[in-house]
């Protein structure tokens, strides 16, 4: 079965850097859709970044230009580098995959298919002002 791990978050100052990564396992779908969403307290989660099987990627507003998804194919590894975080990036983290491509992008960010998709146990970000 899919199973996706996630590690490397941590605390940072404000304008910091952090770099999170998931390991996926016994994802066999021929078209893929992986991401991370996040999840304040007293928040509804929320999309990030996704990155498709065309490798096309989508970022939500609020994190453009400073987070940065990829893909390793070697080591099944999708990573998120996040630049310059403010302390609204504070959060729990999940790497997610969804069971298809077909519905990647702004639309599986905002929440398309979400309970079809596969999760990580999440890893938390802090960033202190």
């Amino acid at each position: 079965h899919v199973q996706l791990v996630e590690s490397g978050g941590g605390s940072v100052q404000a304008g910091g850097s952090l770099r999170l990564s998931c390991v996926v396992s016994g994802y066999t779908y021929n078209t893929y859709c992986m991401g991370w969403f996040r999840q304040a307290p007293g928040k509804e989660r929320e999309g990030v970044a996704s990155l498709d099987f065309r490798g096309r990627m989508a970022y939500a507003a609020s994190v453009k230009g400073r987070f940065t998804i990829s893909k390793d194919n070697a080591n099944n590894t999708v990573n998120l580098m996040m630049n310059s975080l403010k302390p609204e990036d504070t959060a729990m983290y999940y790497c997610a995959a969804a069971p298809t491509g077909l519905l990647c992008g702004g639309s599986w960010l905002k929440g398309a298919g979400y309970e079809r998709n596969y999760w990580g146990q999440g890893t938390q970000v802090t960033v202190s002002s």
